[in-house]
């Protein structure tokens, strides 16, 4: 690099490419690609240092000291910007104005330690104008939001190292905790307890029609002046929350007869009211993830994905923000466009001001909304975004647009009429709406989450009509309906609920619920959230042993204390002690964590659904355990869950159904023409499979009904008795529907796809547990679906095993999330895929795993193309059995010994910001010191 260029670093290479266009040739931009640093695993820590930080990368008993290293990942990356930095004459540091951008850019002046002035670059907006003044107008790093974002890390590290274990061996293994995640899943198992307690009740009214000229739709609400029943009347057992009328069906059915026969009826009411809606205020974070669920049917993460392209390419501002504030350029860009599409009184006089309720320091000042002091029509950049990007720009126009447009302006009129009904006084109502001026409306409305028992809106077209005029009546129809309990959380209103307790923040939402889903503690059922049982055991074990940690106001204290960590307001270190060891006001997590007493797993992993069936949560899934009530204390039999019905839909009524039913399993398939064994179909404890019945086994089967009538029992076999050939049925098969041939082909696996012309070795196909593969000696590799164990040729199974093996046996292969253009080095397209340990990249050649925290839509191509050439110049994985060879312990001996004195500054308790500085910078340090010790003993 030139002298006297000024060194500029984000963590995007999309920024990297735009903001340099933007700088010139005295800047040179270069990209950290995100997080350069985190806490170190277990085994990049020091031994001279495993008893302070071994646990958790944490010293919790020094001021609760971080150790940080550089990820493997990063170490080129960080290399280049060293060098970089040698003949800079100042660094920017230009990473995302929020927390997690203010920590990126500690950990970089903490890695690189540069000699030359830095200052801190922040933007809202990635366009000419806003980069260059935000080079003039530096500020100095933000140490406080440094300290929120450290003390998150480090608060959400202690929470799920200590709670997570406790469901890995009462609940699940793989199961993890997490002070959001958790709250998160409560709500969403709430929601469906309120739904499994849910009473409905039955109600009835009558609609007819009604007639002066043109007809229209009144409904009932009145008889003999008492108020007839709604479902909003009715609490959640079933019962009335107030006197009103409720009418049988037989009620209904005559007063809508008695109503045909009247044929008139009089109007005794005309109400017309005058209203206004004003518009929404624009996005932020949380209402722009709500609305692309509810009009895009886009995820809370494929939102935040899509809004992080726009922004890096320079479409939109910042789209993690909790502001609804739009700076006075933007604010004249909207009423402009607004003018020219729909004329001058489509704007107010004076621009709307929206005001944040948000106090917190975190996030960027302004609301998300197209970039620049001219917005861009949707039309305009068609041809320079994608086809989800296109989408969600033109929502966010139409919404920015829409936000600074006049009220719209309406009438409602609502008519009453009275029914002489065989002697009672039955009162009908319509209602219409017409909007005489529909202002914003013109550019945008706000999509609506589901509401129980609403009654539809009334935007029928009436007739003008007076008091006192008579109209006919006709068509009148008795209506039955229930009242429905509450809707189950979609992904926006989820969010919506977080948002409103406080919990989280609105950044982290999409990460949140994609790991409740990731971890299976809820499934979608369309737009969705159901919980799965799983999730009922773990939110028992939590509620009732870390009850404060999953209580809904302690969790948005949190987030208060962190925000008030990010103003200054709060110690870090003090708070941290508080919440980990405990307080006058508060019980620490150590305390409840030591003093956790025994937890007994089977009833925790128990749900009664009848006096005599216990829904119970294994390994294997949920089940059904039926006691028989004259052996109660033997083992009780297993029913069968089907995977796809929802907690609440396991009624008693429904349990019984299951209970009753004739077992779907030993349904006689035919026979095997080879040999004329019986083949039956069964639904076992783990599954259904086909059977191949012994000669001994054959059974007498029914004829009318296809079952098999139960044989008379005989003695048990010997151990080494042969055993019957079985086939377990596929994730797309059914045991209601499978066929004879089916069976046959699923007994026959594996099935043998031919010989390997250079090997000779046996290619065969088969189904395991995780799913479908290939195998050829001991190699396996994965198939993309079960038909494939049937269909696939030799001449395909060959090209499969041509295609690199990604990590230590068999792992799943995919199709391509993602497409680039070819490696400048291998000169093949690089592909990111999802594997069985997770997504990773590769050119065919090289394989890298995109590590925690990346997701698999961030990748670019120049990312993908990094992290290759890292992965290459990293050399392959040393064996496995070289770890351990005596003559590497000696260097890794010294290595720790030469930094014994740092270890008196990490023991250190820092108070000052300087002493913190310091025993971080030393605790990096040491991760260094022993990184090279390692590397040094794989050169040798």
């Amino acid at each position: 690099m030139a002298e006297g260029k000024k060194l500029v670093i984000v963590e995007s290479p999309t920024k990297m490419r735009s903001i340099q266009g933007y700088l010139g040739d005295d800047y040179e931009v270069l990209s950290s690609v995100g997080h350069i640093r985190d806490l170190a695993d277990k085994k990049d820590i020091p031994a001279a240092d495993k008893e302070a930080y071994g646990k958790y990368s944490i010293d919790i008993d020094n001021g609760f000291d971080p150790y940080y290293v550089v990820s493997d990942r990063k170490t080129k990356t960080v290399a280049e910007l060293k060098r970089a930095l040698k003949n800079a004459d100042e660094v920017l540091l230009a990473t995302d104005e929020d927390r997690e951008g203010e920590a990126i850019a500690w950990h970089l002046l903490e890695t690189l330690k540069p000699k030359v002035p830095v200052k801190r670059m922040v933007f809202h907006e990635i366009t000419k104008d806003a980069i260059q003044a935000a080079v003039g107008n530096t500020r100095e790093l933000d140490l406080a939001l440094v300290d929120a974002q450290e003390t998150r890390r480090i608060l959400d590290r202690l929470y799920g190292w200590d709670v997570s274990p406790v469901l890995w061996y009462k609940v699940k293994t793989g199961l993890s905790a997490g002070r959001v995640q958790s709250a998160a899943t409560r709500m969403i198992v709430e929601r469906e307890r309120e739904r499994m307690a849910f009473v409905s009740a039955d109600y009835w009214d009558v609609e007819a029609s009604a007639a002066s000229g043109s007809s229209f739709r009144v409904r009932l609400v009145r008889v003999d002046g008492g108020q007839l029943a709604r479902g909003t009347d009715f609490d959640d057992t079933g019962k009335l929350k107030k006197a009103v009328v409720v009418l049988s069906e037989e009620d209904a059915t005559a007063l809508a007869h008695a109503v045909d026969t009247a044929a008139a009826g009089a109007v005794t009411k005309v109400e017309a009211k005058p209203g206004t809606r004003s518009p929404y205020a624009p996005f932020t974070t949380s209402t722009l993830q709500q609305e692309a669920g509810r009009k895009l049917s886009m995820s809370a993460k494929q939102a935040m994905s899509v809004a992080q392209r726009l922004y890096e390419k320079g479409f939109i501002t910042y789209m993690r923000t909790d502001s609804v504030a739009l700076s006075t350029q933007a604010v004249q860009a909207a009423r402009s466009q607004a003018v020219a599409l729909y004329g001058d009184s489509a704007v107010p006089l004076k621009p709307r001001v929206y005001k944040s309720k948000s106090k917190n320091a975190q996030e960027a000042h302004e609301a998300i909304r197209p970039s620049g002091e001219n917005f861009r029509k949707p039309a305009s950049v068609a041809g320079e975004l994608d086809k989800e990007e296109l989408r969600l720009y033109d929502l966010i126009w139409k919404r920015t647009v829409a936000s600074q447009m006049a009220d719209a302006k309406y009438e409602t009129t609502t008519v009453t009429i009275s029914v002489d009904a065989d002697g009672r006084n039955a009162e009908f109502t319509a209602s219409g709406t017409v909007y005489t001026f529909k202002g914003f409306l013109d550019a945008y409305e706000e999509g609506k989450d589901e509401k129980r028992d609403a009654d539809a809106d009334s935007n029928q077209s009436l007739p003008a009509v007076a008091v006192g005029d008579r109209l006919t009546m006709s068509d009148a129809e008795a209506k039955g309906h229930k009242t429905n309990p509450k809707p189950r959380y979609t992904e926006a209103s989820l969010v919506k609920a977080l948002e409103e307790h406080g919990i989280g923040r609105p950044s982290t939402f999409a990460s949140i619920i994609g790991t409740v889903i990731d971890r299976g503690y809820a499934t979608k059922r369309g737009q969705a959230l159901v919980p799965t049982w799983m999730a009922f055991s773990v939110v028992r074990l939590l509620e009732e042993h870390f009850s404060d940690l999953i209580d809904y106001d302690f969790t948005a204290a949190l987030e208060d204390d962190l925000d008030a960590i990010a103003r200054g307001e709060q110690k870090r270190v003090e708070w941290l002690h508080s919440f980990y060891f405990g307080s006058e006001d508060h019980v620490g997590l150590r305390q409840v964590v030591d003093n956790l007493g025994e937890i007994d797993a089977r009833a925790l992993n128990s749900t009664r659904i009848t006096d005599n069936a216990v829904l119970r949560f294994g390994k294997y899934g949920p089940y059904l355990e039926v006691i028989d009530p004259s052996k109660p204390d033997e083992r009780g039999r297993i029913v069968n869950v089907p995977e796809d019905l929802a907690p609440d839909e396991l009624t008693p009524e429904k349990a019984q159904e299951l209970i009753d039913a004739p077992v779907a399993g030993d349904r006689v398939l035919g026979e095997n023409p080879e040999n004329g064994r019986i083949i039956v179909v069964k639904d076992g404890r783990y599954g259904p499979y086909v059977q191949e019945n012994l000669p001994e086994d054959d059974a007498v089967v029914d004829g009318a009904t296809g079952e098999v009538v139960e044989a008379p029992k005989k003695k048990s076999a010997k151990k080494d008795a042969p055993k019957p050939r079985t086939g377990s049925l596929f994730r797309s098969m059914s045991v209601d529907t499978i066929d004879l041939d089916t069976a046959l082909a699923l007994l026959s696996l594996p099935r043998v796809v031919g010989t390997d012309p250079e090997t000779g070795d046996e290619i065969t196909a088969q189904n395991g547990r995780y799913g479908p593969y290939l195998k050829k000696g001991t190699d396996s590799r994965s198939l993309e679906s079960e038909q494939q164990i049937f269909d696939v040729t030799l001449e395909q199974a060959l090209e499969i095993y041509k295609q690199p093996k990604y990590g230590a046996g068999s792992r799943r292969a995919s199709s391509a999330l993602a497409e680039f253009d070819a490696d400048p080095v291998s000169g093949k397209p690089i592909r990111v895929r999802d594997g069985r340990f997770g997504p990773y990249v590769t050119d065919g050649e090289t394989n890298v795993t995109i590590p925690r925290g990346q997701k698999p839509e961030d990748i670019t191509f120049e990312i993908a193309v990094q992290m290759l050439a890292d992965k290459r110049a990293k050399g392959p994985a040393p064996k496995r059995g070289a770890k351990k060879a005596p003559a590497k312990k000696a260097p890794a001996k010294k290595a720790a010994a030469t930094k014994a004195p740092a270890k008196k500054t990490a023991a250190a308790k820092p108070k000052t910001d300087a002493e913190k500085a310091a025993a971080r910078s030393a605790a990096a340090k040491k991760a260094a010191a022993t990184r090279a010790a390692k590397k040094k003993q794989a050169e040798a």
